[in-house]
């Protein structure tokens, strides 16, 4: 047991910290569906729809750190929330337990298109 502490304590370079511990599976998928479930907390103001089931929500990535990266488009480029919106998705990213720090970029490739709302969104905006 010395060893092992002695072993760990060796292999770390003064200055060089240790790589982040792996998430646990279990933890991983609870705080996957609590971002889920926060991301449906943010809607586009234009249309009353969260922004998860309108398919806006492009990429999430969840490191061993606990930075959550998350690309995400908006229905417009001229969006007039363009700006306040990925600061309210790493809003609702940052409160989920467990979750040290958030950033959403936004992107445009794939352009989104309507095909990309959730059988719920479509329901809820008659476009089924």
């Amino acid at each position: 047991m010395a060893d092992d502490l002695k072993r760990d304590v060796i292999d770390t370079a003064p200055g060089q910290t240790e790589a982040a511990e792996p998430i646990p599976q279990a933890e991983l998928d609870r705080i996957t569906d609590d971002l889920i479930q926060n991301l449906k907390q943010v809607f586009d103001p234009e249309i009353p729809v969260d922004i998860y089931e309108l398919g806006l929500i492009y990429k999430v990535d969840i490191n061993d750190d606990r930075h959550v990266d998350i690309e995400m488009t908006l229905t417009a480029p001229a969006c007039p929330v363009a700006g306040e919106m990925p600061g309210w998705v790493e809003d609702a990213a940052r409160k989920v337990e467990g979750v040290k720090s958030a950033k959403a970029t936004i992107v445009f490739d794939p352009p989104w298109d309507p095909s990309r709302m959730s059988d719920e969104a479509r329901l809820q905006l008659n476009m089924l």
